[in-house]
C-alpha cells in the first residue's frame, strides 16, 4: 500500500479570503458552492493569487454566476490561457438556487463570496454569504468592538 503524498498548504487550503466582506456586510447565512473552472484557472489558483474582494454572485437564467472574480493568467499556458475576469458558473442544487434567488430578491440582500479554497478532494469551492449591507454607524460599531477585544486581550496578557 503506497503512502499518500502530502500536498502544499495552498493546494489543499485557502486560496483567497474576502476579509472586507464581514466589515461591509452583515452575513445572514452561508453556503458552499462548487465552481466551474478551466485547467489553466485551476493551475493558477494553486499558486494562490486569486482575488475575490470586488466580486459577487448573481442568479441569472436558472444558474448561479460568480461575477468580477480575478484569477490571474497561468504564465506557462501561453496561448491556451483564460480571461482573468470572466463570469464563472457556480454549482448548487436547484433547491439552494431557488432559496438564494428569493434571498437576493428581498430588499438589500446580496450574495458575497467569503472564501475560495480547495477541499480535501482537491476541488475548488467557494463559500458564499447571503449578506445585507451595513450602514456607516454599524461599521463604526464593529470597529469599536474589534478594538475593544484587541485591547482586552492585551490587558489579559499583561496580567
Amino acid at each position: 500500500m503506497a503512502a499518500k503524498k502530502k500536498q502544499s498548504s495552498v493546494a489543499t487550503g485557502l486560496v483567497a479570503d474576502n476579509r472586507r466582506a464581514r466589515y461591509d456586510y452583515e452575513i445572514l447565512d452561508t453556503l458552499e458552492a462548487g465552481i466551474v473552472l478551466t485547467g489553466t484557472e485551476v493551475k493558477s489558483l494553486r499558486t494562490g493569487k486569486a482575488q475575490i474582494t470586488e466580486s459577487y454572485a448573481s442568479p441569472e437564467n436558472g444558474e448561479l454566476w460568480l461575477i468580477n472574480a480575478h484569477i490571474p493568467e497561468y504564465l506557462q499556458a501561453n496561448r491556451f490561457n483564460h480571461s482573468e475576469k470572466r463570469p464563472r458558473k457556480l454549482l448548487v442544487s436547484k433547491k439552494q438556487l431557488s432559496q438564494l434567488a428569493q434571498a437576493v430578491e428581498r430588499a438589500g440582500n446580496t450574495l458575497v463570496p467569503l472564501k475560495l479554497y480547495f477541499n480535501e478532494q482537491g476541488r475548488a469551492k467557494l463559500l458564499l454569504g447571503v449578506a445585507r449591507g451595513k450602514k456607516q454607524h454599524d461599521k463604526r460599531e464593529t470597529e469599536r468592538k474589534r478594538d475593544w477585544n484587541r485591547e482586552k486581550s492585551r490587558l489579559m496578557k499583561t496580567l
